[in-house]
């Protein structure tokens, strides 16, 4: 398993820019919650599934089997 940020770098400057405007939280996201705090819940749970392979929600990291 590995973690690796999408390889589209516009995409990754941008969501990194929305993470500092919200202060860590899921740019893309409208809750400010422990739960959308980047690395989001989500996709933490996406990381613990040995069968997902993809894209967190924001397109930010890509996790391959």
């Amino acid at each position: 398993m590995k973690i690796r940020f999408n390889e589209n770098k516009e995409v990754v400057d941008a969501v990194k820019e929305g993470l500092k405007r919200t202060g860590g939280y899921c740019p893309c996201r409208l809750e400010r919650t422990e739960e959308n705090k980047c690395m989001c819940l989500e996709f933490r749970r996406q990381i613990a599934d040995a069968d997902f392979e993809g894209y967190c929600h924001c397109m930010l990291y890509y996790k391959e089997k």
